[in-house]
């Protein structure tokens, strides 16, 4: 056995290793989300969540599950979150603070993700033509504030815009506190009146890329191993030639 048969072998197992462990990772991703699939389907299906829930909730409990807002919407103090697309089509999410009409809540507003509005330029909105009425009751789903991104919060651009949903930095744009959560109304996606709000869909709940990377991950493992053998084939019958030729 040669030394660079030795050498190709050890990279080899290496590389095999890798990839095997990668592609178990994979399934490990995949058992996850389907784990948590089914943890929001069945928090999607229970009753709605009383308002006073989501004032100071414990995210793991009341994360998912839906709750029917009502209260007054101020529509003076909304943002939009920039850049958003809808079936392809540039626009912008529309956020608006809503006081619960229920006691106990004081300044305290719930920040209410209305829907999607089409903007050519991903960033600006006519928030008059996009109110609902007043008094606003809607079903929604509630989720958290997600990981500020990179950058600037709030837009260069636009006063009244946002690239992130940063709950400190909604708050001081909004004059007020808002509630730890954020909530996701529920309703018709697809609007006639591009003037007016079209709900954002839920989150799907599919399996994702995790099964089909585990097995070429898996795919790449055989390679190395076929690799390996034919080099190793390649070699010994080279070898074989040159006995005979002596």
């Amino acid at each position: 056995m040669t030394k660079r048969l030795i050498a190709f072998g050890l990279f080899t197992i290496c590389a095999i290793t890798l990839c095997i462990r990668l592609g178990i990772w994979q399934l490990h991703r995949l058992s996850e989300r389907r784990g948590k699939n089914a943890m929001v389907w069945e928090r999607g299906k229970a009753a709605p969540l009383p308002m006073a829930a989501v004032r100071n909730p414990d995210t793991a409990a009341t994360h998912w599950r839906r709750v029917i807002v009502h209260g007054v919407a101020d529509y003076a103090a909304e943002v939009v979150q920039t850049s958003r697309s809808q079936s392809g089509a540039p626009g912008v999410y529309l956020l608006t603070p809503v006081r619960p009409l229920e006691p106990g809540w004081g300044d305290t507003a719930i920040l209410v993700l209305r829907g999607y509005l089409y903007a050519p330029n991903g960033r600006t909105a006519d928030f008059v033509k996009a109110q609902e009425g007043d008094t606003l009751t809607v079903e929604t789903l509630v989720t958290t504030f997600p990981p500020t991104g990179v950058g600037a919060v709030q837009s260069p651009t636009s006063p009244r815009a946002v690239r992130f949903l940063n709950r400190d930095t909604l708050s001081a744009m909004m004059q007020r506190p808002l509630a730890p959560v954020v909530l996701l109304a529920l309703g018709d996606t697809v609007t006639r009146d591009v003037t007016r709000p079209a709900r954002v869909p839920t989150p799907p709940l599919g399996d994702g890329p995790h099964l089909s990377y585990a097995l070429q991950w898996f795919g790449f493992a055989i390679v190395f191993l076929v690799g390996f053998l034919a080099f190793a084939f390649a070699g010994r019958t080279k070898s074989e030639d040159a006995d005979d030729a002596r």
